[in-house]
């Protein structure tokens, strides 16, 4: 059985120089990179990243009778999916690259944070890891399993776009896997690291309101079903989050963090708390 025992070690005020003496040196250290170890992951990742690349670009289309037997199917798509059969908009499609590519510069954002520059190189490793973790899962996937996009069953889009192979990669959507990656990933570091932030909650919101938004453009685009947006959402969301979580600086069984409240007083404290976990 495990329990964890929180001691509260250290609370002085903020403007001493004691506290920002200590809070720098648990920022310093608040994530742990192995080179062997997280060097190894991110290059599998990269690898894995490249081989869906490859399966991706060989994958076969549809022939017109394949195309045709495909949409007499339609109807025995899902209820939560049917509903954006024949979607297919170019300036939906479009205008989602640009909260794809915002998305992307988001964990730029930590570097303007004086705490998250006691660990740039860490915080950098740690995004690209989560990057290449998140494409790996998708263009696996993507190169290994067929579903139709919901253009495909358009007969206002050109016969040659309906039977290509890119028409083939619904599942899972790589556009709102990515973007939650990339934007849970800057609200977990960026908490983490600012534990007494008193505006977490609209960290978090604007973390989860980005891929959204990506997300419904790209269903209006026609480009994927909600089930895809739904599962790219949440995959990408818990490789944000659970990177940065895994390589919590750990010492035997012992996490130091830090560590800010009121007390019943209504006085604020702000210093170090150490977790041990046996």
């Amino acid at each position: 059985m495990k329990r964890a025992i929180t001691i509260l070690i250290l609370a002085v005020l903020f403007s001493t120089n004691l506290y920002s003496q200590e809070i720098q040196e648990v920022n310093k250290s608040y994530y742990d990179w192995d080179w062997t170890r997280d060097g190894i992951w991110t290059g599998l990742g990269i690898a894995g990243s490249a081989t869906g690349l490859i399966l991706i670009q060989n994958k076969e289309g549809l022939t017109e009778a394949e195309l045709a037997s495909v949409v007499a199917k339609q109807d025995d798509i899902n209820f939560i999916d049917k509903w954006a059969v024949g979607n297919n908009s170019d300036s939906a499609n479009n205008f989602s690259d640009i909260p794809f590519a915002f998305s992307f510069a988001t964990p730029l954002l930590l570097l303007f944070d004086d705490e998250v520059n006691e660990q740039t190189a860490t915080v950098l490793g740690l995004y690209l890891e989560s990057l290449a973790t998140t494409g790996a899962m998708y263009t696996l996937t993507a190169g290994l399993v067929s579903r139709s996009r919901p253009y495909v069953y358009s007969e206002e889009e050109s016969l040659e776009r309906r039977t290509s192979g890119n028409g083939q990669r619904s599942f899972y959507s790589g556009h709102v896997a990515a973007a939650a990656t990339a934007t849970f990933f800057t609200a977990k570091v960026y908490t983490d690291l600012n534990p007494d932030l008193k505006g977490k909650f609209f960290v978090w919101t604007g973390a989860a309101a980005v891929p959204a938004v990506i997300a419904y453009f790209r269903l209006e685009a026609g480009q994927h079903f909600l089930t895809d947006m739904m599962l790219g959402y949440a995959l990408g969301a818990a490789t944000g989050y659970l990177v940065p979580e895994l390589h919590r600086t750990k010492v035997e069984g012992v996490s130091i963090r830090p560590a800010a409240g009121v007390t019943r007083l209504g006085d604020e404290y702000k210093g170090l708390s150490l977790n041990y976990t046996f």
